[in-house]
């Protein structure tokens, strides 16, 4: 499709993905490598809710934002940024409008990137399903240089890193999980190299399931999969919830014999994480620091958290 109307609006912008630019620009890493930019952007369109929350930890006020980004935790950002149109469909002619030094992609709007660099230098943030804790602090570090703030980006990495060590000694020793997502009365597991395998990574937490089929979706389960596995944690998302939508909760599916018969249901050990803070905004530094904070709550306690 052709951007005609985008190109009549925007000033002509000179963008590769893996190009040079001039020596006095700015190169930060990205999901698709290394990218110079041209100077330090000022005016950022962001399209990505991980990227959003952690440029808001830093103090980045986008220009644009999605219309949409089911996390309440960045209302206020939203609230002084234009509309961008959503995560899957940016809407090219605001995005033009709004003169932006820099568009960040990622994840949903990742497919975007090479017509926003119509516009203006565009980079795809993604954060991928593996090793997404160490993928979140690497992307921390590069909007901490990309904005001139890499000393907030380091104290915001040695916080998470305190909290992750808390979350971890927490689970220590506390038996296995198993982590699963509800969509409405339909059931998928995830493993450790799915997009929510980082707690079983990061925080050194045991398989009930190892070697669970690591695809993006989660592998489709059954109750009697539940039972069989057994596990002594039940770790929960509800998609749902985090897209507010209305059907069945997680708690009603969940709630049948096969699942009761769990060590985990039976002890009470059941974890209900904030849906959309890990689905949408997964990989962000908030959203991961609140995340930990739920599994350790949940586990210091052992009675349900998040919701």
């Amino acid at each position: 499709m052709a951007h005609w109307k985008v190109l009549q609006l925007a000033a002509p912008v000179f963008f590769a993905l893996a190009g040079a630019a001039s020596a006095q620009g700015l190169a930060v890493e990205t999901a698709r490598g290394r990218v110079e930019l041209p100077e330090t952007p000022e005016r950022i369109v962001v399209l990505d809710v991980a990227a959003a929350d952690t440029l808001g930890a830093l103090g980045v006020q986008p220009v644009g934002l999605p219309a949409e980004m089911f996390v309440s935790y960045l209302d206020d950002l939203k609230e002084h940024a234009e509309s961008a149109g959503t995560l899957f469909e940016p809407d090219f002619e605001a995005i033009a409008m709004l003169a932006p030094d820099l568009i960040v992609a990622g994840g949903r709007s990742s497919t975007q990137v090479e017509p926003l660099a119509e516009i203006a230098p565009a980079i795809d943030m993604t954060i991928w399903d593996t090793d997404l804790a160490e993928q979140a602090l690497a992307r921390l570090r590069s909007y901490g240089q990309l904005t001139g703030r890499e000393d907030r980006a380091a104290e915001l990495e040695a916080a998470f890193n305190a909290k992750l060590s808390e979350a971890r000694a927490a689970v220590a020793g506390r038996g296995d999980a198993l982590i699963v997502m509800t969509n409405g009365p339909r059931v998928s597991a995830y493993g450790a190299q799915s997009r929510f395998g980082w707690l079983h990574q990061a925080l050194e937490l045991p398989e009930a399931v190892p070697d669970l089929d690591a695809q993006t979706h989660g592998e489709a389960i059954s109750f009697e999969f539940i039972a069989a596995a057994d596990p002594d944690w039940l770790i929960v998302v509800d998609r749902a919830v985090a897209l507010g939508q209305g059907n069945q909760a997680a708690a009603v599916t969940l709630d049948n014999a096969l699942v009761a018969g769990t060590k985990a249901w039976a002890a009470g050990q059941v974890i209900y994480l904030n849906a959309a803070n890990i689905y949408v905004a997964g990989g962000g530094i908030q959203s991961m620091n609140a995340t930990l904070e739920e599994i350790k709550a949940g586990f210091s306690q052992g009675v349900k958290a998040g919701g």
